[in-house]
């Protein structure tokens, strides 16, 4: 049963070490656990649905709550403490896109806001409700999840939106094939929601982010069915699908989706390298990424972060070896961890890997080979369950995420990073930093940062001081020139800043499309851009 106030499958949970417990006690004090609501009180709330009958619509109260907030640290606070504000007033599931047609056929002909939910991972505000006037549907594409159709000699496969990524992979591996898609809400997000908020996967650097992926599809508009081709290249003017990429279902619903694919590589590997100090290991990462070699990702660690993950692994006495080795070595507490991952056959494998090591040892890299990524791959898409422990232990745990050209890496790391440390020093509260380089580009790189922080005496003052951080870490993105979101969208939590990025002129080109698509404004109301401006 998938939690309905946290992350992932109930059963599920990641364990704290109690050297990453005694960490936080050290650096921001000792934290005190909340007092959450259950569900059946909130449900016990649920006010009258507001929405005429229709046979593809639930009104059920639980159903509702389920699909009234997705998995930013605002809506952890809304679902842990009651305090939900506006739901949905039922839930759709269409099985076909045809069934899609007649939702906003009927949505259009009754004044009703329509909000296209995948799998309900938006850590920006995508699919939450909007108090006003109109009742709102949340229209759910989980049935619109099996392979449509594939082409093994052009390598297309066309799938419904809403299948989530394991069932994907699980289909196209069947057949001997992959996306390669590998975000880390994998195991709960859809294919049409990694387009309609423009996502990049783990491994992009070796599949591609997903506007390289998408080949083509489906989209239901108010104006009527927007169908594009899986053409190999077009010159015929604008290519539409950039309209539709990042557009968070405002112009439209994506209902079908062709997909790019290739064979199952024969090796998919992870090797990691150390490095002394945080130059040494940047200019290192730097230069790999600019030789352009066939390689499948490159994530590289701050000495904070570093320190955090070791901490995280557990394993004293492991750890304590692996930092004697290290030292003998000349790495010491300033070390820093790149993570580079192969994917290919055996030979280029072996190409690339030779290449990289070469350029490593320039830098003064130190290889310790495939543990630690076999670590990691095998807990890559497990650090969103350590956010539900350790909110039950009285810690939040957020992230942010931006992208910059590289002469601007390293200080925009250090503005966002001190934006946050002293986020809350007003309330005189410590706040745990880390950051990590985790996709990267001949011409710059993203950069991941999370912070940890003492939950506040109650849900108000918790959310205060997220959102104290949240402003905090958004205007120093702004002011140091990075992009407001390098892959998880706009929603409401960073439309504010859009504009800082887009323009006048451009917000009001994203504005026009939208009246162009949606007439009414029946479409995920309020985000991307303020309606009625």
């Amino acid at each position: 049963m998938r939690r309905w106030n946290g992350w992932g499958d109930e059963s599920k949970e990641y364990p704290v070490k109690a050297g990453i417990l005694g960490l936080l006690k050290q650096l921001i004090g000792a934290g005190t656990a909340p007092s959450d609501v259950r569900l059946a009180e909130i449900v016990a709330q649920v006010p009258a649905s507001r929405l005429p009958h229709h046979e593809l619509i639930s009104t059920d109260p639980e159903l509702r709550i389920r699909h009234a907030r997705g998995q930013s640290f605002a809506d952890l606070v809304a679902t842990r403490s009651g305090e939900l504000g506006q739901i949905p007033d039922g839930v759709a599931f269409p099985q076909s896109s045809q069934a899609v047609r007649e939702l906003i056929d009927w949505a259009s002909d009754n004044n009703v806001s329509l909000i296209p939910y995948g799998g309900g991972t938006s850590v920006a505000g995508h699919i939450n409700p909007v108090a006003g006037e109109r009742p709102i549907l949340t229209v759910s594409l989980a049935k619109l999840n099996r392979l449509m159709e594939i082409n093994p000699t052009a390598r297309l496969a066309r799938f419904g939106a809403g299948i989530k990524g394991p069932d994907l992979e699980a289909q196209l591996r069947a057949l001997g094939f992959t996306l390669g898609h590998f975000p880390q809400s994998f195991e709960l997000s859809t294919l049409g929601g990694w387009i309609a908020t423009r996502s990049s996967g783990q491994q992009s650097l070796g599949f591609g982010r997903i506007e390289q992926l998408w080949a083509g599809g489906r989209v239901e508009t108010p104006r009527g069915s927007l169908e594009l081709a899986p053409f190999p290249a077009s010159a015929a003017g604008p290519d539409l699908r950039e309209m539709l990429l990042g557009s968070e279902g405002r112009y439209g619903i994506i209902t079908e989706v062709t997909v790019r694919i290739r064979p199952i590589p024969e090796l998919d590997v992870v090797h990691a390298i150390f490095f002394a100090n945080w130059e040494q290991a940047q200019t290192a990462a730097r230069t790999i990424a600019q030789a352009n070699l066939p390689l499948g990702m490159l994530r590289l660690s701050t000495p904070t972060e570093t320190m955090t993950n070791l901490a995280l692994a557990g394993h004293e006495r492991v750890i304590g070896l692996l930092e004697g080795f290290l030292k003998l070595r000349g790495v010491g507490s300033e070390k820093c961890l790149l993570l580079v991952g192969f994917i290919g056959s055996q030979a280029q494998v072996k190409l690339s890997r030779q290449a990289v090591l070469s350029l490593m040892r320039r830098h003064g890299g130190v290889h310790i080979g495939q543990s630690f990524g076999k670590a990691w791959q095998a807990g890559r898409f497990r650090a969103p369950y350590l956010r539900n422990r350790l909110w039950e232990l009285g810690y939040g745990v957020d992230t942010v995420e931006t992208a910059t050209t590289w002469e601007n890496v390293t200080p925009l790391l250090n503005r966002l990073e001190h934006s946050l440390r002293h986020g809350l020093a007003a309330e005189h509260e410590q706040v745990h930093v880390f950051t990590h380089l985790s996709h990267f580009y001949p011409t710059g790189s993203s950069i991941y940062t999370t912070y940890a922080f003492r939950l506040g005496n109650d849900a108000q003052a918790t959310l205060a001081r997220w959102h104290a951080l949240k402003t905090a870490a958004s205007q120093a993105i702004v002011a140091a020139g990075g992009t407001i979101s390098h892959q998880h969208g706009v929603g409401l939590d960073h439309r504010p800043y859009l504009e800082a990025e887009k323009g006048r002129l451009g917000i009001g080109a994203l504005q026009q499309l939208g009246q162009h698509f949606d007439p009414q404004g029946l479409l995920n109301p309020a985000k991307l851009y303020e309606d009625g401006q």
